[in-house]
């Protein structure tokens, strides 16, 4: 873990906002050179604290208006199951998240389709077919707001 200061601090909170922000921008923000700024935002990648930037897209704009959040627990646990399990669903497009979790479920899964029925036809051809599948229930996203991360 790399020490960061206040201008660490500022950069990534930009970043987090815009990550498409240059070190010339970055520099003239928080009172830096264009070097010098490069220079930290470097620093942040090679730490391990930048680990990427990613493009946000907008689901909705793409035609994928229903967002749905599933807790599935698998009916036989083991190592096999499990391997199996996390192959299988990594194939299916509309699954967009894959989060192996501690508590009621085993996995949480977020999938993006287009709409309810749409929804349903991913489920019952696709993740409820998935080997290993005990118990599902699904949450529909109504809104989603951002919250601020640990430096906003």
């Amino acid at each position: 873990m790399i020490a960061l200061d206040d201008i660490d601090r500022a950069f990534l909170r930009a970043l987090s906002e815009d990550a498409t922000l240059g070190a010339g921008e970055l520099g003239r923000r928080f009172g830096l050179s264009q070097p010098a700024a490069w220079r930290r935002v470097k620093r942040l990648e090679e730490g391990g604290v930048i680990a990427g930037r990613r493009l946000v897209l907008d689901r909705q704009a793409l035609g994928f208006g229903v967002t749905v959040f599933l807790g599935i627990k698998l009916a036989t646990k083991g190592r096999i199951s499990f391997e199996d399990f996390e192959r299988a669903v990594q194939a299916i497009p509309e699954v967009q998240v894959v989060q192996h979790v501690l508590g009621r479920f085993d996995y949480r899964l977020r999938v993006g389709a287009r709409d309810i029925a749409d929804f349903e036809r991913v489920l019952r051809r696709r993740i409820m077919t998935l080997p290993g599948v005990g118990q599902i229930e699904a949450n529909v996203m109504l809104s989603e707001e951002r919250r601020p991360g640990p430096l906003g």
